[in-house]
């Protein structure tokens, strides 16, 4: 049975080192390694062995009874925050680790809250029970209070397989027919194993275990428990299909996907389809990699449950479907920062944007982008230790020096009332006519597209090319040149001549009038803004409060839990991003926060923001909102405010 297994936990809660405890007692390893000194199996990377933390998510390989295991050790720092998101999509089962002296923290319930909208099946172990302050029932207390109420301690309730009565109660009131059995013929040991391990898979249950993992307490019995409740099922007998987590480039740059068999069987020399793009691809696979921390074997062939890596693949990204699985994952995680990027003048500026890109591919998060008019390199970032992270990086692989401009908050611009752009595109030899009616949408949904075009007036497929090349790029707002987001696009109509329109006609005149329609809207510019989660002492509520809203948040109203309160609502990033260390000191690190990016509002001093950024719209050539026409066989460009009354089509 093929099992992958996802470590998940705040930072410096212990989670590599409780890999590096299943992987020496499942002899993996002959010597287990230490954080501290730098030589644990999966950390095998220079910053993180530097650093004491993960950076990337790695893998590693094991065998125990039965089962063949994939280890995956996932960061815990927020900033890497979107790697191990990509890493959940593949995960069977998570554990995930919390200290016994600082408890849950800000990101275990990041961590919490992605694993449950994965449906991921989860085992909590509550390490550094030998640490002075230690206390696994307060935890525990926690995890009900804060996470689930489904959890059961199993390090004293399941035995060798069999349950004591605590357990046996437990399993049996989450499942109505085992509760009868239980009612009227007791307990039965292996039908209460087996309607546990399906209240696991279908996160109804949630085992916790404790020990330490830097003195190997409980490692063992965990381990045991571990294998003896998780069961897959994949099939190898039909077509292939398989989940990309991630990319990597090797030592000699050869680019290597790393994939998730969900189904089938992949062999050497097969070929892959997928989409990039909306445009399918079909590539051979050259060689198969299967990797045990920073080594790999080559194989001829894979099954369903393996997770490997394969050469050949050219353009697939982390979260595509491959085979027979069509749709890409989708993540949750975003950046609301992004920064430029500074390197020497005397540098080929697109041989550094090719090594972003490289970077790029690895992390989708990064979204580097090339701004023609500035000529600058631009990546969006989670945080300031991401950036130090990927100074070292390109030093280590690309052999050059790099800074970063100091992080800047992603905006974003939409409309607040409904206007109709028009568009026209007729130099000597062109012609095409677009009107577009743009309306504003709800929050955080993005661009829409529908067509009430009369097929007279434009065929079907003229009408698609249109919608193709409204959604084929971001488009610039009129404020700060930031992206517009939250619109409905309507084609209302449209004009083609046979002889003069060509292919690119359509996409200039769409472009054209999506940004006349903006000229004459009421223009809205929006900031992130984080959905905040605060548990704190009852004593340190008035302070806190007083912060979000000198910061411009808002809350909900507080929920007290015992002698703690419970603080939701939202905060701009602009103005909250840094308020870790202050919260730490206001309630003696002993509060949680948890600020996740939940969606764009807005601004809350869009004057200022305005000023700075000092956008000028007519001085942006790829966004203009003229419109050409022809007279006397010459092609003539007409403002915005005045294309309206030129248009062929009213």
């Amino acid at each position: 049975m093929k099992k992958t297994i996802g470590m998940f936990a705040h930072v410096d809660a212990g989670k590599t080192t409780l890999a590096e405890q299943l992987l020496y007692h499942t002899k993996t390893i002959r010597q287990r390694g230490r954080v501290d000194h730098q030589d644990t199996f999966l950390d095998t990377h220079t910053i993180e062995k530097q650093r004491g933390i993960t950076v990337f998510a790695d893998q590693a390989m094991f065998s125990y009874k039965d089962s063949h295991y994939y280890l995956i050790d996932t960061p815990g720092h927020v900033d890497f925050s979107p790697e191990m998101e990509r890493a959940i999509q593949v995960m069977d089962y998570a554990i995930v680790i919390i200290s016994a002296v600082e408890g849950i923290e800000g990101h275990t319930e990041t961590v919490w809250r992605l694993l449950q909208k994965h449906q991921v099946p989860t085992f909590f172990f509550i390490n550094k029970t030998d640490r002075a302050g230690a206390d696994s029932a307060r935890v525990l207390d926690e995890i009900r209070s804060n996470l689930t109420t489904d959890v059961i301690e199993i390090t004293e309730t399941l035995t060798e397989g069999h349950m004591n009565e605590e357990l046996v109660e437990f399993v049996a009131e989450r499942n109505e027919s085992l509760l009868e059995t239980y009612m009227d013929t007791g307990y039965e040991p292996s039908l209460w194993l087996e309607s546990m391990r399906t209240l696991i898979n279908q996160q109804q249950l949630f085992p916790c275990a404790s020990g330490s993992a830097l003195q190997d307490s409980g490692i063992h019995s965990f381990l045991e428990k571990l294998d003896l409740l998780t069961t897959t099922n994949y099939l190898s007998d039909t077509p292939f299909a398989g989940r990309v987590y991630k990319i990597r480039y090797d030592e000699k740059g050869t680019r290597i996907t790393f994939i998730k068999a969900l189904r089938g069987t992949l062999k050497v020399r097969d070929e892959l389809s997928y989409r990039d793009e909306e445009i399918p691809i079909c590539e051979k696979i050259t060689q198969i990699r299967l990797y045990n921390g920073s080594k790999f074997n080559t194989v001829e062939r894979v099954v369903a449950g393996d997770i490997f890596a394969v050469a050949g693949l050219s353009a697939v990204s982390a979260g595509d479907g491959l085979g027979t699985l069509a749709e890409k994952a989708e993540y949750e995680l975003v950046s609301a920062l992004k920064s430029k990027v500074i390197f020497e003048p005397s540098m080929n500026v697109k041989e550094v944007l090719r090594y972003f890109k490289m970077l790029d591919a690895e992390d989708p998060a990064l979204n580097v982008i090339w701004e023609e008019r500035t000529q600058e390199i631009h990546i969006h970032v989670m945080g300031t230790i991401q950036l130090e992270v990927l100074k070292h990086v390109i030093k280590e692989r690309f052999l050059f020096d790099v800074s970063f401009a100091e992080p800047e908050i992603l905006y974003k611009e939409t409309i607040a009332s409904e206007v109709i752009g028009y568009g026209h595109f007729e130099p000597l030899g062109h012609y095409a006519e677009v009107h577009l009616k743009i309306e504003p949408a709800a929050r955080n949904n993005g661009i829409t597209f529908e067509s009430v075009c009369h097929t007279d007036h434009l065929p079907i497929g003229t009408q698609n090319v249109i919608r193709n090349h409204l959604f084929e790029r971001e488009h610039h707002g009129l404020l700060t040149g930031s992206p517009i987001t939250d619109l409905k696009v309507t084609l209302l109509t449209g004009r083609s001549h046979n002889k003069h329109t060509s292919g690119g006609d359509f996409r200039e005149a769409a472009f054209r009038a999506l940004r006349q329609g903006l000229e004459k809207a009421n223009n809205i510019l929006l900031e992130p803004f984080y959905d905040f989660k605060v548990r704190l002492d009852l004593e340190h509520m008035g302070k806190v409060l007083t912060d979000i809203q000198n910061a411009h948040g808002n809350f909900n109203p507080p929920i007290m839990e015992g002698n703690k309160t419970l603080l939701t609502g939202k905060v701009p990033v602009a103005t909250f991003m840094n308020y870790g260390p202050e919260f730490a000191s206001i309630t003696n690190g002993k509060g949680i926060l948890n600020l996740i990016v939940g969606g764009y509002y807005p601004c809350h001093n869009p004057n200022q923001v305005l000023e700075r950024i000092d956008y000028n719209k007519d001085a942006d050539p790829e966004y203009t909102s003229s419109s050409i026409f022809c007279a006397k066989g010459q092609g003539y460009s007409v403002p915005w405010d005045e294309a309206e009354s030129k248009m062929h089509c009213l």
